[in-house]
């Protein structure tokens, strides 16, 4: 698996020929960022031009299959889960969807717009433990830095990845967990095997949109 970052939340996995993206950012986004590519599956937690940009993942013959809210689905044999929570961006309220899957028998949680630390008790048993979390560390309504690490702590990844983040809440971040040393990469390759002894580690991904 290949994880490639382009800013915001705005991820690529690749396995094999399967393409997933989440959170692509829409033409309409203040952000600046412009990334471009075909996907199979597009996965949206919130509806806002930061994270709702499906429009940019279709490619010659690619597009993609939407998922935009709670539910459970199966595309190309991937199952995912999505779990309903808060988002409050910029003072306004959005509904937020945390996405559970697993890709390779790698399990993956995508926390999304997550503004709120305080799930409810489903959706932690749901999370239960995944091998890779992304998580929001950028403030601005969402989870800010000291939330999101005690946040990552609790849900006891292997991995985390930390999202939608500037320059100072992703030092905070990496201080408040510890990993002031996390190793800082511009793509993520992956298998199993490489998460086996790893508890909490934090790898950050150089934005490339």
């Amino acid at each position: 698996m290949i994880i490639t970052y382009f800013g915001k939340q705005f991820f690529k996995i690749q396995q094999g020929d399967m393409v997933l993206a989440f959170n692509p950012v829409s033409k309409s986004s203040k952000t600046g960022i412009n990334a471009h590519f075909g996907a199979d599956i597009a996965l949206i937690s919130t509806n806002h031009p930061d994270y709702n940009g499906a429009e940019q993942l279709s490619h010659g013959e690619r597009i993609p299959f939407v998922i935009s809210g709670p539910g459970d689905y199966e595309i190309k044999e991937i199952f995912i889960k999505g779990v309903m929570s808060d988002a409050d961006i910029a003072g306004k309220k959005y509904i937020n969807t945390i996405y559970l899957f697993s890709i390779d028998n790698i399990n993956i949680a995508f926390l999304g717009a997550l503004s709120d630390s305080q799930i409810s008790k489903e959706s932690r048993e749901a999370i239960n433990s995944p091998d890779i979390l992304f998580i929001p560390v950028g403030d601005g309504g969402l989870l800010d830095a000291k939330a999101a690490a005690k946040m990552a702590a609790s849900l006891e990844p292997k991995l985390i990845i930390p999202m939608d983040y500037d320059n100072a809440s992703l030092k905070s971040f990496l201080k408040e967990s510890g990993e002031e040393k996390a190793e800082v990469v511009e793509k993520l390759t992956l298998k199993l095997k490489d998460l086996e002894n790893k508890e909490g580690e934090v790898v950050v991904l150089s934005a490339q949109g």
